[in-house]
């Protein structure tokens, strides 16, 4: 009795811990949202229009602002968290937008970074500009004084510089940052040439003969002032000259409703997320609730301390991720189902399968990442911050998700109390017969189904094309917000008197539209139709405007990131299965993007550039599920069938049953997943309402080809085996997962 009463205890101060957990997870996550910095869309900021110039003199061309578009974003956003809008405007102006910031000297000093190192004679006259050079790093001078170690990468262009200073009169080269003309002169500022002080004048060398080698800035340098400029050079100098034109203080684009929808719509997502975990799950559904409130708090802590930027679609990233992470706990819960029904005891059944899912988890989850890393590379704004987002969440599940909760599941399985109420702790219960779907046969109808998906595709697309926003076409986008009515027709009207095209309008709701036309509006017409609409309507105006240059840019990275996608899908799928694993992946991805995109294109939804982020979330998903099963498959050949399977029959078998084994996994997971995306779509904001459709569609597609596709044309090229004894791999001896006492011991 007394025993008993010990048992009761310990059960009860488990539960308490449990409760405890909860409750400070609860608590931190209101504090670390309030503390959490918001985007341009969210919170407003600071925005600067900048004339571009070339250094030289010439006529600014698509090249250099391509450039300096480049350096820009890059000098800004290194971490990816800061997400400032960078838009290029006519042929040679650039507008920069910077979240959060309401001083203007703030501002313009984070912009002043963007810096220019330029090479000159003592006359000024331009030599050469920063394309010359491909880095810096910290060196030493002859006397061992700190100096800029520079690396040349157009050796035959620095050759014939430096060779035609060498046989000048006044034989030195002189290195400046954010030279200026009319303001800086050699004649100035010789004397001050890499001393303290305000000079911009970094160096002067004599040049005896033509280099084509690496070179060294030496001056009267710190240690900190070398390593400064190091981080400048490195960071990218400007090809350009940057003059500002205009700045003003921004309100923000979607405001504080369109903010409160989307954590209410997440809030819910999660919410739905945990009832779900509870009904089918039971306890250890409770014990995974716990895990996702922790999971959450430690995901925006992250982001908090690396300074991160929340905008909309970083928000949705988050919700998505908690939809992504509880399936790392239902491989696991799956796994100990199926030991229960082999007859294993509840704590060893709990050790056997989170053991036999860690392999599961990390090769999902690291397939993820691979996506995740491309768009963080590849992509820009907005874009970047939502793989970061990504990023973060993947890192997090893998401790959070596998080893806490993991380690509680343990934990409270060792309790008696649940030894013999296995339905009770993990909804597990013996079922007389189990009703199976014949995936083999099915294959007839899935791959009919793609026919018939590409001959509607092709025909969709020839006749309505993809309606495509201003991220992939040059134009402007006007967003009108007012305390009155706003009449469509009216305002219609009045863009054609504009004399602009106009080729879409979108009701928001009667008090807010957006007009978008194909003109690229300069400063001052943007500074005409502000005015019209504030006296016409007393309406205020935010005009965004997109040049052809960003929209080469956009689909290029677009391109470019998708391919990468697919070959790091492949090559690591390869690597840790099979080249007919990779192959038949890639496949049913293929069938998700092209099903997504056939979507938009009948109902002519708006194709954004955060579009390519949904894009690739859904690849990260679809994969993630596919190669679930593709584990189990390759598991169920080496246990159950040695290494040989011997006929057609035998293939057949094999893919239902590992699919069979599988499915509630899959159809559990698609749930949890679709539940946040469902929330955002019905409670959320309608500035991410496209984003979350994509993902809608996307994960109802990607579901489909992992059931339906992926392993049946794995079966297809597994064909020319059979009969064979195939070799062990290496693969099939596992890494074991690192045993850390006391957690999943």
């Amino acid at each position: 009795m007394v025993k008993r009463e010990r048992k009761q205890k310990g059960l009860i101060y488990k539960l308490f811990i449990l409760i405890v957990l909860l409750a400070t997870s609860v608590a931190l996550l209101i504090p670390t949202l309030k503390n959490l910095n918001f985007g341009l869309d969210l919170k407003g900021g600071f925005e600067v229009l900048y004339q571009v110039e070339s250094l030289d003199g010439s006529e600014v061309n698509s090249s250099m602002l391509s450039s300096t578009f480049k350096t820009i974003s890059k000098r800004i956003d290194v971490l990816g968290v800061s997400e400032p809008t960078i838009e290029v405007e006519g042929n040679d102006r650039i507008r920069v937008g910077l979240a959060g910031v309401t001083n203007q000297d703030e501002a313009r000093t984070i912009l002043s970074k963007a810096a220019s190192l330029t090479f000159r004679d003592t006359s000024d006259n331009l030599l050469m500009t920063s394309d010359v050079i491909s880095g810096a790093k910290v060196g030493q001078d002859s006397y061992g004084k700190p100096a800029v170690a520079l690396s040349v990468k157009d050796k035959d262009t620095f050759y014939t510089v430096t060779k035609t200073v060498s046989e000048m009169e006044d034989n030195r080269i002189v290195i400046w940052l954010d030279y200026e003309d009319k303001v800086n002169s050699f004649k100035e500022d010789g004397d001050k040439c890499g001393s303290e002080g305000d000079s911009r004048c970094l160096s002067v060398a004599s040049v005896s003969e033509g280099f084509a080698s690496d070179v060294i800035i030496q001056g009267n340098f710190t240690t900190a002032e070398v390593e400064s400029l190091v981080d400048l050079i490195n960071s990218g100098s400007l090809p350009t000259k940057l003059t500002e034109i205009s700045s003003r203080t921004v309100e923000a684009s979607f405001g504080a409703q369109s903010l409160s929808k989307t954590f209410v719509a997440g809030l819910i997502g999660i919410i739905g997320i945990m009832i779900i975990m509870i009904a089918i799950y039971h306890f250890a559904g409770v014990i995974a609730s716990v895990g996702i409130a922790i999971y959450t708090v430690v995901t925006f802590a992250i982001f908090w301390l690396i300074g991160g930027v929340l905008t909309l679609p970083g928000i949705a990233a988050v919700v998505i991720g908690i939809g992504m992470a509880v399936d790392s706990c239902v491989i696991s819960f799956s796994r100990i189902k199926d030991e229960l029904k082999s007859g294993s005891k509840l704590r060893n059944a709990v050790k056997t399968g989170n053991k036999n899912s860690f392999m599961t988890i990390f090769d999902a989850n690291f397939t993820t990442l691979v996506v995740a890393l491309i768009l963080f590379v590849f992509g820009e704004s907005s874009i970047k911050g939502f793989a970061t987002m990504l990023i973060i969440s993947i890192i997090t599940t893998m401790f959070i998700m596998v080893y806490v909760t993991r380690g509680l599941i343990n934990w409270f399985a060792k309790n008696k109390e649940f030894e013999n109420k296995t339905g009770l702790f993990i909804g597990y219960k013996v079922t007389k017969k189990e009703r199976k779907f014949n995936f083999w046969n099915f294959k007839k109808y899935a791959f009919g189904g793609l026919v018939i998906l590409l001959i509607v595709g092709i025909t969709s697309l020839s006749v309505n094309g993809l309606n495509l926003g201003i991220d992939f076409k040059s134009g402007s986008a006007i967003t009108l917000i007012s305390e009155q009515v706003l009449p469509e027709e009216s305002i219609k009207n009045d863009i054609n008197k504009l004399g602009y095209e106009l080729y879409d309008y979108e009701q928001i709701d009667n008090n807010n539209v957006i007009v978008r036309v194909t003109n690229t509006l300069d400063n001052e017409e943007i500074s005409k139709v502000t005015t019209h609409f504030e006296e016409n309507y007393q309406a205020s105006a935010s005009i965004g405007v997109v040049s052809n240059l960003v929209q080469k840019e956009l689909i290029k990275n677009a391109i470019i990131s998708l391919l990468l996608a697919a070959i790091g899908i492949i090559l690591y799928m390869t690597f840790r299965f099979e080249f007919s694993y990779a192959i038949s992946g890639i496949f049913a991805l293929l069938h998700d993007v092209i099903f997504v995109v056939i979507l938009f294109s009948i109902f002519k939804i708006e194709v954004s550039s955060i579009f390519i982020a949904a894009i690739l979330s859904i690849i990260g998903y679809s994969i993630n599920d596919t190669i679930v099963s593709f584990d189990r498959i390759r598991e169920n050949i080496a246990k159950k069938y040695n290494y040989k399977i011997k006929n057609k029959a035998e293939l057949a078998e094999l893919v239902n049953t590992s699919m069979q084994e599988t499915l509630g996994r899959s159809i559990i997971t698609s749930i949890t997943t679709l539940v946040p995306v469902l929330a955002l779509i019905l409670f959320g904001s309608n500035e991410i309402l496209n984003f979350n459709l994509a993902l809608l569609f996307g994960f109802i597609g990607g579901t489909y080809s992992s059931l339906f596709i992926a392993a049946n044309i794995w079966g297809l090229l597994y064909k020319k085996n059979i009969g064979k004894d195939l070799k062990k791999k290496w693969y099939d001896d596992e890494p074991e997962e690192k045993i850390i006492k006391g957690i999943n011991s």
